[in-house]
């Protein structure tokens, strides 16, 4: 894939009157996201028949959408020898299994430490792509969330992984803990997620800027009051399992945020043994263990896989221990009986 234009301009149709403006840039250019194409607006980049416009102005058919994009600017992040799992890497990208606590890209209170920071020490050559100050970064993980990430190496793999996301070819697998037993063993979450009307640390289904949110489930194992789940989401909404496994009633065991004392109270009633185990987490149990994308120079499918961390793999055999020995029991009380 070569690199995209610096420049660009096409006219509204009748067809995509009403849009927001930054919606039509996303959607109109395949290197480029929602959240950046807003960032561009604001910074005056892109206008409206040569007037700035905020991201949500809704655009009127024959009105012309103009805009540049910046050169990429030069990263100012530290590099910092911070070890990595790296599952695959190659001139163009690399695959790591993110540990749980790492942030991601340097922010407010996470200036160092963070993936981005390793990265830049690990490639020293990584820099800035399309204006982003977060190098090679085309998808992320919430801080505690452990698992799979591809990281680009360069422009063209960034644009080619950027645009399998924006279109949904990447497929991405998870594994997760939850509070109690679903009644059936697989199904569908469909339910639009966005910003809590209230609390703006947090996302919900009750929201007034809905976006589509799909989440397939299935169960991998049971215990007593707990499920161990499988979950492919097609679509990357911000703390989307851990809203959508809340919305079905099986918030994800550890999950300081969609979690509540409700939760643990159900599961010490069913089993203290479980509920002792889970006492000393100190984060939510999921992993991005699977992510299936195709390779941006080769072509070639890959599916890469990454390990569990130990104190998941952990609580799932002391999990396995307790139900073992509570099925035994009740045998034996049967069999007394």
């Amino acid at each position: 894939m070569s690199n995209p234009p610096s420049s660009f301009s096409f006219r509204v149709g009748h067809a995509q009157a009403g849009v927001r403006l930054d919606s039509l840039v996303a959607t109109a250019i395949d290197y480029c996201s929602r959240s950046f194409a807003a960032t561009l607006i604001r910074q005056g980049c892109i206008t409206v028949d040569g007037s700035v416009k905020k991201p949500g102005y809704p655009v009127k058919p024959g009105e012309t959408v103009s805009g540049k994009v910046p050169t990429p600017e030069v990263s100012s992040f530290l590099p910092e020898n911070i070890p990595l799992h790296i599952l695959y890497e190659d001139a163009e990208l690399l695959v790591v299994n993110k540990q749980p606590g790492m942030v991601v890209h340097p922010a407010p209170g996470h200036s160092r430490g963070t993936l981005v920071n390793a990265l830049m020490y690990h490639c020293p050559n990584l820099t800035g792509i399309s204006g982003s100050l977060r190098p090679g970064i085309v998808h992320r993980l919430d801080k505690d969330t452990s698992g799979v990430l591809v990281v680009a190496k360069n422009t063209r793999a960034m644009h080619h992984l950027a645009a399998q996301f924006k279109s949904r070819e990447v497929r991405k697998k998870y594994l997760a803990l939850v509070y109690g037993i679903p009644g059936k063993d697989a199904g569908i979450l469909d339910s639009p997620i966005g910003r809590h009307p209230e609390d703006r640390k947090k996302m919900s289904i009750t929201t007034r800027t809905p976006r589509s949110a799909l989440t397939k489930w299935r169960t991998l194992d049971k215990f007593p009051g707990a499920s161990l789940l499988e979950l492919d989401i097609r679509t990357g909404r911000t703390h989307q399992i851990r809203v959508h496994c809340k919305t079905m009633g099986h918030p994800v065991i550890g999950d300081p945020v969609y979690g509540n004392r409700g939760d643990k109270r159900r599961l010490a009633s069913v089993s203290p043994e479980m509920s002792r185990a889970v006492m000393t987490l100190d984060r939510q149990m999921l992993h991005a263990w699977r992510l299936s994308f195709v390779h941006p120079v080769t072509e070639k499918k890959m599916i890469v896989e990454a390990p569990m961390p130990p104190e998941m793999v952990q609580l799932i055999d002391r999990f396995r221990v307790i139900s073992e020995t509570s099925r035994k029991a009740d045998e034996a009380c049967g069999f007394a009986r």
